[in-house]
C-alpha cells in the first residue's frame, strides 16, 4: 500500500501559495534594480513592442561594459520565434546596434519588432512560402538579426541612421515597412 502524499490538497495549495509569494518577493528587488539602473550613467536601455504578439518590454540591459543576464533573458524571451515559441539566444551586440541607432536618431520611442529570433524550421517554411528576403542561412536563426520600425521616424531615416553607423548588415524593405539589422559583416541592400 502506498503511503499518502505528505501534502494533501489543502496543504499543497497552501505550500504553492507561499512559494509563489516567496518567488515574487525575490523577483521584486531585481525589478527595482532595473528601474533604479535606468537613471545611472553608462546604462543602456531599450523599449520594444512586438507587432505579432502585442507584448512590450522596456528595460536596462547593460551597465557600462557589463550585460545584465536577467535582462538578456527577458529580451531573448521577448524576441522568440513568434510562430513556434522557440526561444533563441540573441547576440547582445544586436541590442547595442539598436541602442546606437536610437541615439543617432535622438529618439526615445519603442522599436516595433517584426521579427527577432527564427528557428530553422520557421526560416525554411518562410523561404518555401516565398516570403521576401528570407536567406537560407539567415542570421535570424543565430539570434544575430532583427527586423524593426521606429514609430514616428520615417523608414528611410531609420535606414540612413543604421547605415551611418557602419556596423553589421542593414536591409531596407520599404514595401514591407521594416529595416533589417544584423551583427554580421558590414553590408547593405
Amino acid at each position: 500500500m502506498t503511503p499518502p502524499h505528505p501534502l494533501t490538497p489543502p496543504a499543497r495549495r497552501h505550500f504553492l501559495q507561499h512559494t509563489a509569494r516567496f518567488a515574487a518577493a525575490v523577483a521584486l528587488p531585481s525589478l527595482a534594480t532595473h528601474t533604479a539602473l535606468a537613471s545611472v550613467p553608462n546604462t543602456r536601455k531599450l523599449a520594444m513592442t512586438h507587432t505579432h504578439t502585442g507584448e512590450k518590454i522596456d528595460l536596462v540591459y547593460a551597465n557600462g561594459e557589463r550585460y545584465l543576464p536577467q535582462a538578456l533573458g527577458g529580451l531573448n524571451r521577448f524576441l522568440r520565434d513568434h510562430y513556434t515559441g522557440d526561444v533563441g539566444v540573441m547576440d547582445p551586440q544586436m541590442f547595442d546596434f539598436l541602442y546606437r541607432v536610437q541615439r543617432a536618431l535622438g529618439s526615445k520611442g519603442a522599436f516595433a519588432v517584426i521579427s527577432g529570433y527564427r528557428c530553422p524550421a520557421t526560416n525554411s517554411r518562410l523561404r518555401k512560402t516565398g516570403s521576401g528576403g528570407v536567406a537560407t542561412k539567415s542570421l535570424h536563426m543565430e539570434g544575430r538579426a532583427i527586423d524593426i520600425r521606429l514609430p514616428g521616424v520615417p523608414l528611410a531615416e531609420l535606414h540612413q541612421a543604421a547605415l551611418s553607423l557602419g556596423a553589421g548588415g542593414v536591409g531596407f524593405y520599404p514595401r514591407d515597412q521594416f529595416v533589417h539589422l544584423d551583427t554580421g559583416r558590414v553590408r547593405n541592400w
